[in-house]
Formats: C-alpha cells, structure tokens, sequence
C-alpha cells in the first residue's frame, strides 16, 4: 500500500531541501504513484517491476563474481526492532549479503511515516506467517 512507501529525501544525493508543504506533496505523489498508475493503465507496473528485478540480479551477478561494495535494497531481515523484516540497503558480495545498512537517520517527518508504515508492515507479516503455517505446518 501507499503508505507503506516511505520515500527518505533526507537522504537524496545529492542533497534536497524543500519547505515542509512541498516535501509533504511530493512523499504523497510518491506514495500514490503505483496507484494512480494502475487506474490510467487499468493493472500494474509490470514493466516496472521486471526491471527492478533485473536490476537487482545485475547487482547479485556482479558481487557473486567479486566485485566490492555492490550496494542494493532489499527486503531483509529487520535491524528495526519492531518488525521482522524490512527493505533497507545491504551490501551484498560473493556468498549474498554481506552486511545490512539498516534503515540509517531519517527526518523527524520519515521517522513518523515509518513508524506508521511498520505497524503495518507488521500485520501484513503476521498474516503471512499465519497463512505459512495453515498450508504448510512446521
């Protein structure tokens, strides 16, 4: 869902800066965009998708053959103690990741819409655990 995207501008490089109204309009375009995107072409952002996923094995192929500091995000398991598992960027090299970047210092105002956007990643989880354990009991 939107609002579980959450767009870390303080972290843009090179660095941004906007008043407080204006980042406020652009997070929520962002948040929205797969949405708004879905109702103009009536399904997903597949092509979007297929990319990110190419990208990303590019990425793994790349640091699997030795190359350093091969620096991508993925969902992983969490350093954030609230939720199990999370999209940060890790470093990955010749045996996967080798070390997970966390989620690193945010605005007050990404702090407040990550905290948002975990308590829901955390259901979203639950459920899925839920369902893992119904179909395939350990």
């Amino acid at each position: 869902t939107g609002t579980t995207i959450v767009p870390l501008v303080s972290r843009a490089t090179p660095p941004v800066s906007f008043p407080e109204e204006e980042l406020e309009a652009i997070i929520s375009k962002i948040q929205r965009s797969g949405t708004e995107l879905y109702n103009v072409k009536g399904n997903s952002a597949t092509l979007s998708m297929a990319y990110a996923g190419a990208l990303f094995v590019d990425d793994l192929c790349r640091a699997i053959t030795g190359e350093p500091n091969i620096v991508h995000c993925a969902y992983v398991t969490s350093e954030v103690e609230e939720v199990k598992y999370l999209a940060t960027p890790v470093i990955l090299g010749p045996d996967g990741i080798e070390k997970n970047l966390g989620v690193g210092k945010t605005s007050e105002l990404e702090s407040t819409l990550l905290k948002e956007a975990i308590n829901i990643i955390r259901q979203s989880i639950e459920k899925g655990e839920e369902f893992v354990h119904k179909v395939s009991p350990v």
